[in-house]
């Protein structure tokens, strides 16, 4: 699997993300900033540059301010290009509402083209799950919640949760699946039909 860690502008947790060899690095508008004051370099850096004064002199895709999408949306597309199918977008919440929601419905996609994708804030882990099971590691007791990102997803189970479910419907205008708990140290989930958002705390330490 080939690995993209996009940087973008929003709040981080207090430990910056590891970056492994082999990781191809992207900065989404400030997030070329943010990494230039850790003395990273970007393989690419993308944005309309709205939010920032930095921009890079190389390996620049820049944008207009007036387009269709966001900097991290045009950034997870030049991840796509590069062939790489997991991707962690990092400093993608905590600033503006609606790109966190907008945030959101990339992951989504991302889950229906069978690409790997973790959107990171400052104490959550957020996935999408199409069609498939996920089994997430955390520490017990801490939140995990599942929300219908379809108009309904069927067949949902969780295991190794606080409340766990077999098989059942949850609906995009009913939270039933929100502030749930690992009960072990492994929790596992499963959608037959749908599109899942899984939000997980994670602690400071992870």
């Amino acid at each position: 699997m080939k690995r993209a860690l996009i940087f973008g502008g929003g709040i981080y947790g207090n430990e910056f993300p590891e970056i492994r060899p082999g990781d191809f690095i992207i900065a989404a508008d400030k997030g070329a900033e943010i990494l230039m004051n850790r003395g990273l370099t970007p393989h690419i850096t993308v944005g309309d540059f709205d939010s920032s004064s930095v921009i890079p002199e190389e390996n620049v895709i820049k944008l207009p301010v007036e387009k269709d999408i966001t900097d991290t949306h045009a950034a997870v597309d030049a991840a796509l290009r590069e062939g790489c199918d997991e991707i962690h977008i990092y400093g993608g919440m905590g600033g503006r509402v609606d790109h966190t929601f907008a945030n959101y419905s990339l992951l989504s996609s991302l889950a229906e083209k069978g690409i790997t994708a973790y959107l990171f804030g400052e104490n959550y882990r957020i996935t999408a799950l199409f069609n498939g099971k996920i089994t997430l590691s955390g520490k017990k007791g801490s939140t995990i919640s599942v929300f219908s990102w379809s108009e309904e997803c069927k067949g949902v189970s969780l295991k190794g949760v606080k409340y766990p479910l077999e098989n059942a419907v949850l609906y995009k205008n009913f939270a039933l699946g929100v502030s749930n708990s690992f009960a072990e140290e492994n929790a596992e989930i499963s959608v037959a039909e749908g599109i899942l958002l899984i939000m997980q705390e994670i602690s400071v330490d992870k």
